[in-house]
């Protein structure tokens, strides 16, 4: 059974920048400029501090996006300004990847419906880890016998866990990633899920320093 125990975020391409930002707002009054300077600056950040989001829109970023089902779940809620295309399981019937954590977190206490406590202790942690390793096998291999006995594998796929990994490219304006990573990377995100965002965050904030500073942080580029 292969095994990974994160997801990943990777670069692929992107179209605009900062100065590209401002020059979309500046346009209004027939300008442009061809060289960043700190007038831009203050311009992105007074952009970005009263929601005027349509110049964040005009840049792009496209990642390739490799995470579990489940985190791939609550991460394709995001439809406004993004993209996504995803590998399929009616196409591809080789062996899936399977996540499984390092680390387990116990269930939140008192009536909280939804997140996690703290980490399980050590005894607990290897009993989960084998539980989850246990059922992730018994499904990879009642898949396997599906196919082997000729059921297509649009149909299959179904008794696949969702821990499985899954693979998607990822595109959209740098408006749609703030607003994306502004949600997830709140602290009350599911861990998993606010890992991806952290990378997202890294990613975007190399290609857009100014402007996503800005837009997530409130800042000048500083996390």
């Amino acid at each position: 059974m292969k095994i990974v125990s994160g997801s990943t975020v990777t670069y692929l391409d992107h179209m605009g920048d900062d100065l590209a930002v401002a020059n979309a707002a500046r346009v209004s009054f027939g300008k442009k400029k061809d060289v960043l300077d700190e007038a831009d600056a203050k311009l992105i950040r007074y952009l970005a501090k009263h929601a005027h989001w349509t110049p964040f829109a005009h840049c792009m970023l496209s990642l390739h996006v490799s995470v579990p089902i489940f985190v791939s779940r609550q991460l394709v809620l995001h439809t406004v300004g993004v993209v996504i295309n995803e590998e399929s399981r009616r196409y591809v019937d080789d062996e899936p990847a399977i996540y499984l954590p390092e680390h387990w977190r116990s269930r939140p206490e008192k009536s909280i419906k939804q997140g996690s406590g703290g980490l399980l202790v050590a005894e607990a942690n290897a009993s989960a880890a084998g539980i989850a390793g246990q059922a992730a096998g018994q499904a990879l291999a009642a898949y396997g016998r599906l196919l082997d006995i000729g059921v297509a594998p649009e149909q299959a796929r179904m008794v696949l866990p969702l821990n499985m990994m899954t693979q998607f490219i990822w595109t959209g304006s740098l408006a749609a990633w703030a607003r994306i990573c502004g949600l997830r990377l709140d602290a009350h995100a599911q861990s998993e899920t606010r890992d991806v965002a952290e990378q997202i965050a890294g990613i975007a904030r190399g290609r857009f320093p100014i402007s996503w500073g800005a837009l997530v942080y409130g800042s000048e580029g500083e996390a």
